[in-house]
């Protein structure tokens, strides 16, 4: 695995535990409500994921863009579609969006090259 990719699953995964142990109702009751708003509804975990991604740029948080780019290429969403998703966030969110854009891409290609590297 890429350090790119494996550096912010294993610092997502150690935060979330920590914060999560926590006694804390209000910052549990989030991260649940987070959780749900991405499962199937009127709209597919695909669909949903796709819109935190564009959400994600607009609002310039690199995490959040990391995140969903996982959350999409777990779902099969193919490169012409994250370009597509990637224009969307620059329509709305304006020039902007390019270095996150610039850093989503990148992190894109992490996830790429890894998937060929297991798959030879």
């Amino acid at each position: 695995m890429s350090s790119l990719v494996q550096e912010f699953e294993t610092y997502r995964a150690r935060m979330n535990v920590r914060i999560l142990a926590q006694d804390h109702q209000p910052v549990k009751r989030f991260f649940g409500v987070d959780t749900l708003t991405y499962q199937d509804g009127a709209l597919d975990r695909k669909t949903k994921e796709m819109l935190g991604l564009v959400s994600s740029l607009v609002l310039r948080c690199d995490d959040c863009v990391r995140y969903h780019i996982l959350e999409c290429h777990k779902l099969g969403v193919t490169i012409p579609e994250f370009f597509d998703i990637f224009s969307v966030g620059l329509v709305v969110g304006g020039s902007i969006v390019i270095p996150h854009m610039r850093r989503a891409v990148e992190f894109l290609d992490e996830l790429v090259k890894e998937e060929q590297q297991t798959t030879v």
